[in-house]
């Protein structure tokens, strides 16, 4: 059984062009939660599926800082 654990910090560029993407794509909250999980098993992560919607909708794309990326990344990413 996978733990969750404090991932490390992704690189700024990384969460900038992540949530570029988020803004520019007009995705619903089922397909951005699809596009956060990509981006973390792309990188070695597992996800926690049942909070992924939740998370995604609580990174504001217009608004929100890479820092809050960051930590709603963190509730999410499964070390793998």
């Amino acid at each position: 059984m996978s733990q969750q654990l404090k991932i490390e910090k992704f690189a700024a560029t990384d969460l900038t062009d992540l949530r570029r993407e988020l803004q520019q794509s007009g995705l619903d909250s089922w397909q951005a939660a699809e596009l956060v999980s990509a981006f973390l098993s792309g990188r070695g992560y597992g996800v926690a599926s049942d909070e992924l919607r939740t998370a995604t909708t609580r990174i504001d794309c217009f608004t929100c800082s890479i820092q809050r990326i960051q930590e709603e990344l963190e509730k999410v990413a499964l070390f793998m």
